[in-house]
């Protein structure tokens, strides 16, 4: 895979050709202000080679990138005065930008988030757990 992809925005801001509000650049990775954030201090955290989802990431890539997100996150925790963060990504479903990235959102108690967005639900019965944590392990072995 190539550095970048044609027509796509976050490779845009990676080659400095569309305009950003940077907070990080280096080899691995890219971070820089969300447009539209959830609260002041919304950081997106990019890989600077295109890929679409945190599955397109190569392996060797992962732990560097992560480092990154890491950095960022206590980054934005203390710049902000923010008593945690939230950090999370989108792989396809929702991903509004088809080049992987992580959110990096500054939170405090009380600040209008309400957590996750979805119905929490649960299963069946042990018998449905079971069957489910199996078929993940068959596909880890696969």
């Amino acid at each position: 895979m190539g550095t970048g992809a044609a027509g796509c925005r976050f490779c845009g801001i990676v080659a400095g050709e569309v305009p950003s509000h940077r907070v990080l650049d280096d080899g691995t990775a890219v971070a820089f202000l969300d447009t539209r954030p959830l609260f002041p201090g919304h950081v997106l955290v990019v890989p600077r080679r295109h890929v679409e989802t945190l599955t397109d990431l190569p392996e060797a890539d992962v732990g560097p990138f992560f480092g990154r997100v890491r950095r960022i996150a206590g980054a934005v925790e203390r710049s902000m005065g923010a008593a945690g963060s939230f950090v999370a990504a989108n792989n396809r479903v929702s991903q509004s930008v088809p080049h992987f990235h992580v959110h990096v959102v500054p939170r405090n108690r009380k600040d209008g988030l309400r957590g996750f967005f979805w119905p929490r639900t649960t299963y069946a019965d042990e018998e449905q757990a079971a069957e489910v944590a199996a078929r993940i392990r068959a596909a880890l072995e696969a």
